[in-house]
């Protein structure tokens, strides 16, 4: 019994080593885990979590580099800034992010900066509106950050 929850519990780790991000089932909204090996890799990935939920199946060129800085009142502020940021740039300037290149975070004072990649979103189609980042499930842990969006 113990070796069968030690073997899952590996596995699980394993799969989640080479997963970015995996969507949950939501009843009206988009749910999903980012991966990473630590906080700065799973902030990124559930940066591109939100792309995909934004923009399904595409593949977004690097063409325009941008710097971001944000800030938040504790680490769940923090990623739900972070996200937003990607939300208010769509919807601002006509940035879809491609890929993030660096991320810093400190945790200490709740701050993250970030430079990404992306393009002028007139050249993708959308799936889905993403209204907003939501608190709700929202969860970080050692392994994952958890996020719901509106849409």
């Amino acid at each position: 019994m113990i070796e069968q929850c030690v073997a899952n519990i590996f596995i699980s780790k394993l799969i989640n080593s080479f997963m970015k991000y995996k969507f949950l089932s939501h009843t009206a909204d988009v749910k999903f885990q980012a991966f990473g090996k630590n906080l700065e890799e799973q902030f990124s990935n559930s940066a591109l979590a939100l792309r995909e939920t934004i923009a399904e199946g595409v593949e977004v060129k690097s063409k325009i580099k941008k710097g971001i800085k944000v800030g938040g009142s504790d680490m769940k502020g923090l990623l739900y800034s972070f996200l937003e940021e990607f939300l208010y740039l769509l919807d601002a300037e006509g940035f879809l992010l491609a890929e993030v290149l660096e991320i810093e975070i400190d945790e200490k004072k709740f701050e993250l900066i970030a430079e990404v990649v992306g393009d002028n979103a007139e050249n993708y189609k959308f799936v889905n509106d993403v209204k907003a980042v939501t608190y709700n499930d929202m969860e970080i842990t050692k392994d994952y950050v958890q996020v719901v969006v509106d849409v």
